[in-house]
């Protein structure tokens, strides 16, 4: 893949195309930048930063063409956990943004160096059942964040000043659900603040913008121009490692997961194979640049990536037309933006939530096995009380213990002893950690001839866990003055055999096509003893 090929003119990419879908991109941009950023309890231009320069460095460096980044909601709950610790510890206002930065650059750190050591590819180890419980839970978590908008100096809004908002609210949310009925030509999100915004100001209503939140919270308001490079105002010392290197954990995990998860899903709309390894350093690359510069960093977004594919952007063009189209918006309507009503973000956000929550979830409930259901209950859980990056590994841990469990239950063995008297173990079904004690239960040392073979046609040797138990077995064979031969091992399971020569004593029988006789079993020359 060639790095900075703008148009992808194989699939169906043009330089309309990619222009147009870019531009509808970075109007639907600005809405959920500007909410994402309020989320993480930050000014809305740090969010539109984030985006312009998220957008920018991954069109141009990253592995999937088409794929737009930018700030997210699955971050950004993690980020107002930070900016509020960041706030009491620094004891200013703005110590909680700057250790935000910090963390930020250590959390592209990580992406990198996930990048260069290629590790992108385990995202498809991920089950479908924790993206579902993923993806339930950023909706949940998003839904709740939006909640508190419905409060006013820590109190929620009552009369009058509540029905206003559920009304704009609700306008919202009619509009971009009904609009892409008639046409998908329009931005659905960008309208729908456009109308309600026009509603506000016309008629006179008394509910809190963009720029009475910001100032109410002590902010003055959307300051346009472009970011300028800044180091972290933040001490670099071994408290603030401790400080920020869990939330740099949990933010380049996420980021990642998310990405690759929505690079998996545009290979699949466009029928074509992105770079997950590179996608990481481009994420990384992008955060890093974040942190010196002033915005709140992020990761690819599903929903922007598929109205991109959709609107007919396929090359690197279009992703880079969104990120210029966004930094026109912020140097010059930051103004406008920030007449913005609160309501009518929060109804964005609402739209995202019914967006990003998998209801085929409800489908599926009673289809598929009861571990996976409990593991996206488990995923949704621990997405809402703790955190996404925990979350997806406790799945991908639970499902790969359901997963051994399952297989350590198919172990079998069929045995005969044949005219020789040698007795045969055929043994189905992988050998590893989890059958270990149903393996030895298959076994009669004590009453079994004087020559056993164990016959891996239909087997596997997985880990060291089994090799150990080959050992005992043979050990407690050979106490009884009886020899054990192993038949039909594949290839990659003699090396570890043979990696094992210091604790494993046995016969290796490494011909397929050996005929069973007692006298040339023990002169055959291709029998390998290890010690």
């Amino acid at each position: 893949m060639k790095p900075f090929q703008l148009i992808d003119r194989t699939n169906g990419g043009s330089i309309k195309n990619d222009f147009l879908s870019g531009i509808t991109v970075a109007l639907a941009l600005v809405p959920e930048a500007v909410a994402f950023a309020f989320v993480a309890g930050i000014s809305p231009v740090v969010g539109l930063y984030g985006a312009f320069m998220m957008g920018l460095v991954t069109s141009i460096f990253g592995g999937r063409p088409g794929m737009i980044s930018g700030a997210t909601g699955a971050m950004a709950v993690v980020m107002v956990h930070l900016v509020s610790e960041g706030n009491q510890l620094g004891g200013t206002d703005t110590s909680g943004l700057q250790y935000l930065f910090g963390a930020l650059l250590l959390a592209g750190i990580l992406q990198v160096t996930a990048g260069l050591l290629k590790l992108g590819k385990f995202v498809r180890m991920i089950p479908h059942s924790v993206m579902m419980g993923f993806v339930n839970g950023l909706a949940i978590v998003i839904f709740i964040s939006q909640l508190g908008m419905f409060k006013s100096n820590g109190n929620w809004l009552q009369g009058s000043a509540l029905f206003i908002m559920i009304a704009l609210v609700s306008t919202t949310m009619l509009i971009m659900v009904s609009l892409p009925l008639i046409t998908k030509k329009i931005p659905a999100a960008l309208t729908a603040i456009i109308v309600v915004s026009l509603a506000v100001v016309l008629g006179d209503l008394d509910t809190e913008t963009v720029k009475s939140f910001i100032v109410s919270n002590g902010g003055e308001g959307i300051k346009a121009g472009l970011p300028n490079f800044q180091i972290p105002l933040i001490s670099f010392s071994l408290e603030t490692l401790f400080f920020i290197a869990p939330y740099s954990f949990i933010l380049a995990s996420i980021g990642l997961i998310e990405s690759l998860m929505t690079l998996n899903l545009i290979d699949e709309l466009t029928d074509t194979h992105g770079s997950g390894n590179r996608e990481c350093v481009a994420q990384g690359a992008g955060n890093i640049l974040n942190s010196f510069f002033g915005g709140m960093g992020g990761c690819a977004m599903i929903g922007q990536s598929i109205i991109n594919i959709k609107s007919g952007g396929r090359g690197r063009l279009s992703g880079i037309t969104a990120a210029l189209a966004l930094l026109f918006f912020i140097l010059f309507g930051s103004s406008y933006i920030e007449q913005v009503p609160i309501a009518a973000l929060v109804g964005v956000m609402f739209m995202v939530v019914l967006g990003t929550f998998a209801w085929s979830t409800f489908k599926v409930w009673n289809k598929v096995p009861t571990a996976d259901v409990i593991v996206i209950l488990l995923v949704t859980i621990i997405t809402v009380f703790f955190d996404l990056a925990i979350a997806v590994l406790t799945g991908v841990v639970v499902s790969s213990l359901v997963f051994a469990w399952e297989n350590a239950k198919r172990i079998r063995a069929r045995k005969y002893i044949d005219d020789h008297g040698v007795k045969h173990y055929e043994i189905y079904g992988p050998l590893f950690f989890g059958c270990i004690e149903l393996f030895n239960s298959k076994f009669d040392v004590k009453n079994d001839p004087s020559e056993i073979v164990i016959d891996f046609k239909e087997s596997r040797i997985v880990d060291q866990s089994a090799i150990e138990c080959i050992n005992k077995l043979t050990e407690r064979y050979h106490k009884s003055g009886k020899n054990i031969h192993l038949r039909h091992l594949s290839s990659d399971c003699v090396k570890l055999i043979k990696r094992a020569e210091k604790i494993c004593v046995v016969n290796v029988l490494e011909d397929p096509d050996y005929f069973v006789s007692i006298d040339n079993f023990r002169k055959t020359q291709n029998t390998l003893v290890t010690k």
